[in-house]
């Protein structure tokens, strides 16, 4: 928030009152960018984000006025207008707290990245604004992202003709805004929404006039119109992202689920594998582990056909089709996800409705995601001197997030104060920093129907084996995968199109004996990536 006062100032004058803060090379290198610019003004000091010893009197000759921990009593001594922040892309913690604290004082803020963060930053488009949108959703997580091995996707899309399904969705149009800057042969476009696959296209033509690109409207669930494009554009990787992912809609229309999530997947990757594809890449979730969900059930019956069919094609004589999957959870600011809806909330005053104080989830944004989804592709399914195919991969997504604190967090960096509706104002974010502004409450709505408390990310019998690739986790084939999925087909082909709800969910559980009600957990939440890999095989 920018006071009356600080907002009528002159830039030269607010920029004279301001202060950087960082660490000491941060500030470093910030005060040398202010030097090469004529006529920039001199900041009144600097605060530095925790105590050093010795503690420098100056830094790059301005004065070091004390640490973060100050800046309120600073701010009253001298009133601080703005501030220039320059915090290494390791201390996500430091950057929220910083901002928070910024915003709740009504101090402008600017954010400078050090040139070395800047610069090693994986390459990728901005994002339509959406509610909510003034947020960084990396600070909002608090994980630093993983970037991207541009050598190995070269070799997996550069000259070639890649295929993405759902292209007009959230990750479906990023995965084809990154595919594009790796220079495919062609692009198609997969999508049946008009709406959707006319922007993605206008998009795609703008930002590269050059790309060869087909923008094809199409259901997927369509298996002999999937087939005849297939033959005719001899996609050699596929990106599969089309799916029905909302859980209580899917609720009321399994049929649909079903149809869509396990006969869609099928239909391209018969397609897939008929017209000599190399690579089919889909995208689960890990819902689709032990699920409590129609949606869960439906994604883990894709995954069991996606495994049945690599096995096909490892055993098949001159099939060189491999089959992949990524798992990975929530995604954030994707369509009709949490922070629209809270961005929305917000605009009218609150409350903010979060689900239960306990649940949590697994979070990533839609760059890291689509980011990390490419990068699978470079891996070979087919490497037998690696050790079994992974057909299934996972993302580390780093530890749980509680959605509670998640709500908090996002207040907070709004300028106001989280408050649980009934109670007294939260201070389990960004504790000890008195915040202004008037309250929002948080209230809770209780879970849905298919929704868990927490979600995991493997079973218990897949074992956790490394890839070439930080961030991506390769889970081994369980004997589970090993299940002949004609009688699932047949008897799901049969049932979907039923009246009755309980016939289609009925089914569905007959295929996947797991999938309980969400009322009493079936096992413990997967731990990060990082815990399971310390206990990996060999």
């Amino acid at each position: 928030m920018t006071t009356p006062a600080t907002s009528s100032l002159s830039p030269d004058t607010l920029w004279r009152s301001a202060v950087l803060i960082g660490t000491p090379d941060s500030i470093a290198a910030v005060v040398g960018s202010l030097g090469a610019t004529p006529d920039s003004p001199r900041p009144l000091g600097c605060l530095l984000l925790e105590a050093v010893e010795p503690t420098p009197s100056h830094v790059a000759g301005i004065a070091v006025i004390g640490t973060i921990d100050d800046l309120q009593r600073i701010h009253t001594q001298r009133g601080l207008s703005a501030a220039i922040v320059s915090i290494p892309s390791g201390m996500p913690a430091a950057t929220l707290r910083t901002r928070a604290r910024l915003r709740q004082l009504g101090i402008i803020e600017r954010f400078v990245p050090p040139i070395g963060d800047l610069l090693s930053q994986p390459v990728s488009r901005p994002h339509a604004p959406t509610a909510g949108a003034g947020v960084d959703l990396v600070e909002l997580i608090g994980r630093t992202p993983y970037g991207i091995d541009r050598k190995a996707v070269a070799r997996v899309i550069e000259g070639k003709r890649v295929l993405v399904t759902g292209a007009g969705g959230s990750i479906g149009s990023e995965i084809c805004r990154i595919a594009a800057t790796f220079k495919p042969s062609q692009l198609v476009l997969m999508e049946r929404s008009e709406n959707a696959l006319f922007e993605i296209d206008r998009q795609i033509a703008r930002r590269f006039p050059d790309l060869p690109r087909k923008a094809l409207l199409h259901d997927v669930t369509d298996a002999e119109q999937t087939l005849r494009h297939c033959l005719h554009l001899r996609a050699q990787t596929i990106f599969h992202s089309a799916a029905h992912k909302h859980v209580p809609l899917m609720e009321d229309h399994p049929g649909h689920a079903v149809t869509n999530n396990l006969f869609g997947t099928k239909s391209i990757a018969d397609a897939a594998m008929a017209t000599g594809c190399e690579r089919f890449v889909m995208i689960s979730s890990d819902k689709a582990v032990n699920p409590t969900s129609v949606m869960g059930a439906t994604k883990r019956l894709a995954e069991m056909y996606v495994q049945a069919m690599n096995q096909t094609a490892r055993s098949r004589p001159g099939t060189r089709t491999s089959f992949t999957m990524v798992r990975f959870g929530n995604v954030l600011g994707s369509a009709c996800s949490v922070l629209p809806i809270w961005g929305a909330q917000l605009a009218e005053g609150g409350p903010i409705t979060v689900t239960d104080p306990r649940m949590t989830r697994y979070f990533m944004t839609i760059t890291e995601a689509a980011t990390l989804v490419i990068q699978a592709a470079a891996i070979d399914a087919h490497d037998e001197s690696k050790g079994p195919a992974p057909t299934v991969l996972v993302l580390d997504m780093g530890d749980p997030v509680r959605i509670l604190d998640l709500a908090q967090r996002f207040v907070a960096l709004h300028g106001f104060e989280p408050r649980i509706a009934g109670g007294a104002p939260s201070r389990s974010v960004n504790a000890g920093v008195r915040l202004t502004g008037r309250d929002i409450d948080v209230v809770f709505t209780g879970a849905r129907p298919g929704e868990k408390l927490h979600e995991e990310l493997a079973y218990s019998a897949e074992s956790l084996l490394p890839t070439p690739f930080p961030g991506i986790m390769a889970l081994a084939a369980s004997a589970r995968a090993q299940i002949d999925v004609t009688s699932m087909i047949a008897e799901l082909s049969a049932t979907r199109h039923a009246q009755d709800r309980g016939e289609i969910v009925a089914a569905i559980r007959r295929h996947v004996p797991e999938m309980s009600d969400g009322s009493t957990p079936n096992s413990v939440h997967t731990p990060n990536i990082r815990a399971l890999l310390a206990v990996a095989p060999a």
